[in-house]
């Protein structure tokens, strides 16, 4: 952990361990700590900051914990990446990874034109056996995999091409069509992956993931797509302001 500086706090009621930890996942968020970085093992940490071995073990296992750090046999503690945090609006996840710099990058893994079932049905508003265009994609960020997208979109745009998908956000092709995105029903959870997500995303097999469903309409009213995705807890986010009214 060379160069990097950990202020403690000794009389703040805020515990050493929880100090020492948040500052460690301050530097990974700011890139002070790039992924691949070693940090020293938990003995010399300790020593250098004057604390317990039982402390640092702890602030070095919540990190852990969070998908920030791994421990590697015969190689010791290293930064694996820092968490993707998401704001809740509506906007795209490729747009907010190219925001922040992450170098979005997708596989189409699916790019069909098929008959609506009836929940794509009520959630598009229409006919059940209307012509829909179904894709699922898996996006990176950073060349990590992070989530597996799965939309539905109606019969104005079947024409949308995979290669576009591969390239381009969804949202970013449809407002190049004139589209204007005005308001969105989201819905936001947690389930266990099954083997072929956890597969995608390289988890472990039954790992916890966070689910997004979102129905977007457009300024007339209109359903302009559906969209059911899956997220790794290990790197992803929502974050929420709230504001006291």
């Amino acid at each position: 952990m060379s160069g990097l500086f950990v202020d403690l706090d000794r009389s703040s009621p805020v515990p050493l361990y929880f100090q020492v930890a948040r500052q460690i996942e301050a530097a990974i968020e700011s890139g002070q700590l790039a992924p691949g970085s070693r940090l020293d093992n938990e003995i010399s940490l300790a020593d250098q900051l004057g604390l317990s071995r039982p402390t640092m073990r702890r602030a070095i296992q919540q990190l852990v914990d969070k998908g920030l750090l791994v421990r590697k046999r015969g190689v010791g503690t290293q930064v694996v990446h820092g968490q993707v945090t998401r704001p809740v609006e509506l906007t795209s996840l490729f747009d907010d990874l190219t925001r922040s710099g992450q170098a979005p990058r997708t596989d189409v893994l699916l790019h069909r034109v098929e008959p609506a079932g009836d929940e794509v049905a009520v959630a598009l508003d229409l006919a059940p056996g209307t012509e829909v265009l179904h894709v699922r994609r898996l996006r990176f960020s950073a060349g990590e995999p992070l989530a597996v997208l799965d939309n539905h979109l109606p019969p104005e745009f079947t024409d949308l091409g995979a290669e576009d998908l591969q390239q381009r956000g969804l949202y970013q092709l449809l407002r190049n069509r004139g589209v204007g995105m005005r308001v969105a029903k989201q819905r936001i959870g947690a389930r266990r992956g099954t083997t072929e997500e956890c597969h995608l995303l390289g988890e472990r097999r039954g790992s916890p993931l966070l689910t997004m469903e979102r129905t977007t309409h457009d300024d007339s009213g209109r359903a302009v797509e559906w969209g059911q995705h899956v997220y790794r807890a290990s790197r992803y986010a929502f974050e929420v302001t709230l504001v006291d009214r």
